[in-house]
Formats: C-alpha cells, sequence, structure tokens
C-alpha cells in the first residue's frame, strides 16, 4: 500500500512539471514567432546596405575610410558575446559559450588581448565561475532588443577601432539559419572589409556596378559604413533572441514528452502494483474461507 502511495505522489509530481514545461513550450513558441519576424523584417535592410557599401568600395577604390584601415601593429581586440539571461534552453548557451572560449584562446595564443563584452546572465556567471575577465557586463538588454539599445555598443566599438584602441571587433552569438538549424558563429564587425556575403551561407559573385558619386564617395561613405556596423550587430542580437527561443521551445518539448513517458511508466508501475495487491486480498480471503472449512 506504501508503494501505491509514494507512485500516486510521484505521478502527481510529473503531471504538474508536465504543465510547466508545456506552458514554457507555448510561451517560447509565441515569443520565437515574434522574434523571427523582427528578424526577419530587418535581414533584407542589413544585406542590402551591405552589398551597397560593398559597390560603393569596389567603384571607388581611392577612397580610404578610417573603418575599413587594418591596424597590424594594434594587438588589443573586442568581443561581444550574447548569452540568455535565463536557463532551461538545452545547449544554446554552452554552444556560444565554447565558441567564444575557443576565440579567446586562439586571440592569445596570437599575443592578442581580447576586451569581452558578455551580454546575459548565463555568461557572465559562467565567465565569473572560471575566473576569467570581463571588460564589461550587460544584463539590462530587453527580451525584445531595440536599435537604440544596440546603438550605444556599435559607436563605442567604432570610436575605440578609430582611435587606434583595438585592431578588430568580434561578435559571438547563435547565428539563425533555419528553424531546425541554428550555429554558433564569430564573424568580424571592424575592420569593414567591402564584401557584402562574407558572412552569408551563399557566396555570390559581385556584379559590376557603374556609379556616379553625388555626394562625394567619401561622404556616402561616412553614413553607410557607420550604418553598417550598427546594421549588422542589431541583425546578430536579433538572431541570437531568435536562437534562443528555438532552444528553449525545443527543450520544452522535449522535456514534456519526457515527463509524458514518466507517467505512463508511473501509471503502469501502479495498476501492477494495485493488481499484485487485490490478488493478496484474495488470496488471504480464500486461505481463510479454506481453513474455516
Amino acid at each position: 500500500m506504501a508503494n501505491r502511495r509514494v507512485l500516486v505522489k510521484r505521478r502527481k509530481s510529473v503531471r504538474n512539471i508536465r504543465k510547466i514545461t508545456r506552458t514554457m513550450q507555448l510561451i517560447a513558441t509565441a515569443r520565437f514567432q515574434a522574434a523571427l519576424n523582427r528578424a526577419t523584417a530587418t535581414k533584407p535592410y542589413t544585406e542590402k546596405l551591405a552589398e551597397l557599401v560593398a559597390d560603393l568600395a569596389g567603384a571607388a577604390k581611392e577612397t580610404n575610410h578610417p573603418l575599413m584601415a587594418d591596424h597590424d601593429d594594434v594587438k588589443r581586440s573586442a568581443v561581444i558575446a550574447f548569452t540568455s539571461a535565463r536557463g532551461l534552453c538545452g545547449g544554446y548557451n554552452g554552444n556560444i559559450l565554447r565558441s567564444t572560449i575557443a576565440h579567446l584562446d586562439d586571440q592569445e595564443a596570437q599575443g592578442i588581448e581580447t576586451d569581452l563584452t558578455m551580454i546575459g546572465r548565463k555568461g557572465i556567471s559562467y565567465f565569473q565561475f572560471l575566473q576569467r575577465p570581463m571588460a564589461r557586463r550587460i544584463t539590462d538588454l530587453s527580451d525584445s532588443p531595440r536599435f537604440d539599445e544596440i546603438e550605444p555598443l556599435a559607436n563605442d566599438l567604432m570610436d575605440r577601432f578609430k582611435r587606434g584602441e583595438i585592431a578588430s571587433a568580434y561578435v559571438s552569438y547563435m547565428q539563425f539559419v533555419s528553424v531546425a538549424r541554428q550555429r554558433p558563429a564569430i564573424i568580424k564587425l571592424l575592420p569593414l572589409t567591402g564584401d557584402a556575403s562574407e558572412d552569408s551561407e551563399e557566396k555570390q559573385t559581385p556584379q559590376a556596378v557603374n556609379y556616379e558619386f553625388s555626394p562625394q564617395p567619401k561622404e556616402l561613405l561616412d553614413e553607410l559604413l557607420p550604418a553598417t556596423v550598427r546594421a549588422r550587430l542589431f541583425q546578430c542580437i536579433n538572431e541570437a533572441v531568435v536562437g534562443e527561443h528555438v532552444a528553449r521551445m525545443v527543450a520544452m518539448k522535449a522535456a514534456t514528452d519526457a515527463a509524458g513517458d514518466m507517467i505512463t511508466t508511473l501509471t503502469r508501475k501502479y495498476n501492477r502494483a494495485r493488481q499484485t495487491a487485490i490478488t493478496m486480498e484474495l488470496l488471504d480471503i480464500v486461505g481463510g474461507a479454506n481453513a474455516l472449512a
């Protein structure tokens, strides 16, 4: 009888957990759709802007811009890593953090010091546990990041790059390819190379475009290049948010399915225990009747 009571309590507990995981799965699904709409809406603008900058840079080869300069003599870099503020999203944070640490170790092996800006409580906690330095920690980013929240980060990187404090800037995030495929990626944000397809899945051969400049190429690039950096950084975090919601949606679905399987197993055990108890009671009754006879 005690065994049956334990099974009933466990089954009730698992059912409550399944309700929670199912609710979290539905919430993650709704948030994923909203995040996907934002990322999808901004991607064409980012890609077209990068394509336009590449065409202009190719047509005005004699024009040099500070954001496209090489600082080979500077042995310092910057990395912005995006992780989630909450857990229960499978291997999402683990994949990003492993990729980030591998990049940091590779830069260190080349004699380059790296200033790490970590976004998200999970990444901050992990680096604190490893006792690895972080130049900046950001925990107040909203669940639906706005452009005005990301713009100061991009401006700070560009200012430091122009002053020659850093030779390059990278972004570590979960790149969204499709609902079934996300991958940790580290892209170079600075210096700009003028290659519109460097971060794309499909490499496209650039087509020659003849431009007549008005105003002059330098004035156009002064406006377009900073806009490109801001747009690419904003696109990265939008894709990172989409990847987080996909990972949480998948993890919570797996947890819900596992809870359902556990409930089925516990129900079978309970039925067998109940059947055994009934059989034993019947045997006691039959044994008593035979004794009286």
